[in-house]
């Protein structure tokens, strides 16, 4: 045993359950803690602009890699407050990161002292577990806690919040002994795959919806490997996208309201049996659930048992981490091909290809002011297999999920259910920080980019580079699209004659991006005509092996882009194709207005 400050202890904790980095702003409150990481100097600190920025960092380096677990530092007041909007996000979309915030001395906490607040009452609703530590005895065990409460069962958010009196006070703490705690995961029985495989098996058109939690479980291995045992398509969900490449014979497309494919609706729709693995039914994936369900078993398998009939009733559900199941139903699957008891899906599986190949919407478009479609067209041709997609929402998302190809899990880091505005920027810092050889590609509207903009000092400053395209038509894009449902086109345009335009900004579209990004010191390049595209990305690649920091390039499009999304799986509106033809869909748009 030996007799330390708490803050002394939590540094040791940390260290013990594996946290190499930690992204925050010191104050006040928290200043004793930075003191001890100073006095260890054995964990990286990322210095952010705004404490929501750093909360994304953290969720960014959380989702880089399995077993990371990012670590957010704020002071107390507005730095809980600010961190909210990361702990929603990770919450939402089961995502470990630990937020540790400064606190007023224990006897102000009622006496509304300067930047006190109850950041445990408020943080809350949007995480697993929030606490403020009243006895410095149990800073280490607290920590202990938050960190077997972040990996056990479904995964998601803890903050800590620590008064400074509580950080300062000495304790007694042997690390020597200290051990993690063993996560709990359900696992699935024999019994459950067998009856499982039984109801696939008396299918005659089946499918796997594969969602995030196989990532989480890091069983992507395992789902491609069923997959190919069985011969069974997968429809990955957007938080899934990479669990099996975009290019295998078995990869059967998205499926949704908007980031989905058209054959990946069309093969839905088809089928007669959906086996659901890690996936919560997210209502951008399943539209109006009458359709989605209408003529089609289900089973779910999930690791949260209240996830098992939130949106609808399955015909037989399974609470089972999704890599136990995974290896149950390979087990049993494999036994029964082995046994001659497996059904024969390739001519279904052979269907389910023709659509992939024919079912395809178009990209190639030589107009200037560019089309979007044209710019994920150039980037699947830039960008190799092993290319990190980081994205958030908006048009910008929607349409490099119907366009973009990814080969590996990790490799589409998407913010799923909160979809915060400026949430790009920081996660893709947060993932270089995790990992420093990947190749990481951003990817913004306008809006996204400029709501936290100035963490380009970020990268800039620690030297965490990677290439952020940011497609720039003016206007908050999605919300404009959906606004034809009202028939208005009201308060979403960003577009201003820029005053100083002429240093080689596009007049008319408001924001240089840029002269910010250079003046935060990163590099950035403008794209305007389809010629630029191949050597634009050369240079930047370039410039970002050079300079070791960020690199922009903006792409300038036409104002008005619709892309491709419904109100049902199907009932999705292709406008480009009815603006060939000349044609609107005004019952359509009536429909879009609530999707944003």
């Amino acid at each position: 045993m030996a007799r330390m400050r708490a803050v002394d202890a939590a540094v040791l904790v940390l260290e013990k359950e594996g946290v190499a980095c930690a992204f925050g702003v010191p104050g006040a409150a928290i200043n004793p803690l930075y003191s001890a990481l100073k006095a260890r100097g054995t964990i990286r600190h990322v210095l952010a602009r705004h404490v929501e920025g750093a909360s994304h960092m953290a969720e960014g380096y959380t989702r880089a890699k399995a077993g990371n677990i990012g670590v957010c530092l704020g002071t107390s007041g507005p730095a809980g407050t600010d961190m909210i909007t990361g702990l929603y996000s990770a919450s939402a979309d089961s995502i470990p990161i630990l937020c540790i915030t400064g606190q007023a001395p224990r006897a102000r906490l009622t006496k509304e002292d300067f930047q006190a607040v109850d950041i445990a009452a408020i943080a809350a609703p949007v995480t697993k577990w929030a606490v403020t530590v009243m006895e410095p005895a149990l800073v280490p065990f607290v920590l202990q806690k938050a960190f077997h409460t972040m990996r056990s069962g479904r995964p998601g958010p803890v903050l800590v919040d620590l008064p400074i009196d509580v950080q300062l006070a000495e304790i007694e703490f042997d690390a020597d002994t200290y051990e993690p705690l063993k996560p709990y995961r359900p696992e699935a029985t024999r019994a459950q795959a067998e009856k499982a495989l039984a109801m696939l098996n008396a299918a005659e058109r089946p499918l796997i919806v594969a969602g995030g939690g196989i990532i989480n479980a890091d069983a992507s291995d395992l789902l491609v490997e069923f997959a190919e045992i069985t011969g069974v398509p997968v429809i990955p969900t957007l938080m899934g996208w990479g669990v099996i490449p975009d290019d295998h014979r078995l990869m059967a497309g998205m499926c949704g309201l908007q980031t989905s494919h058209r054959y990946g609706n069309a093969t839905l729709l088809a089928s007669d049996f959906v086996l659901g693995i890690g996936n919560r039914w997210a209502n951008r994936h399943t539209g109006n659930v009458e359709t989605y369900t209408k003529d089609r078993k289900f089973v779910h398998v999930d690791i949260e048992p209240t996830q098992i009939g939130r949106v609808f009733a399955p015909d037989f559900g399974i609470v089972s981490d999704a890599g136990a199941a995974l290896k149950l139903f390979l087990d049993v699957a494999t036994e029964w091909k082995t046994a001659g008891k497996l059904r024969d899906w390739s001519g279904w599986a052979a269907e389910c290809r023709e659509r992939k190949k024919t079912m395809l919407r178009k990209t190639h478009f030589d107009q200037v002011p560019l089309k979007p479609q044209r710019v994920y067209e150039e980037m699947n041709k830039a960008f190799d297999r092993d290319t990190c997609f980081v994205s958030t929402i908006g048009l910008s998302q929607i349409a490099g999920a119907q366009f973009l190809h990814v080969y590996r899990p990790r490799n589409w880091i998407n913010c799923g259910q909160a979809g915060p505005l400026g949430w790009t920027l920081p996660a893709a810092l947060g993932v270089r920080a995790a990992d420093p050889d990947r190749h990481i590609v951003a990817l913004s509207g306008d809006y996204d980019f400029q709501f936290l903009i100035e963490e380009l000092a970020v990268g800039a400053q620690h030297k965490l580079p990677y290439l952020h395209v940011v497609v720039n038509n003016a206007y908050l894009g999605l919300i404009r699209q959906s606004q034809r449902g009202f028939d208005m086109d009201y308060e979403v345009s960003l577009a201003f004659d820029n005053v100083n335009s002429g240093n080689d900004g596009e007049a008319g579209y408001g924001v240089d991006h840029v002269g910010v990004a250079e003046a935060l010191g990163c590099k950035a390049l403008r794209v305007k005509n389809p010629n630029e595209f191949a050597g634009a990305f050369a240079e930047a690649k370039k410039l970002m092996k050079e300079h070791q920091v960020p690199v922009v390039i903006e792409f300038i499009l036409e104002r008005v882009t619709n892309i491709s999304m419904g109100a049902d799986i199907d009932k999705v509106v292709e406008f480009e194709e009815l603006a060939e033809r000349g044609e609107d869909a005004p019952t359509a748009i009536a429909a879009l207005a609530a999707l944003d």
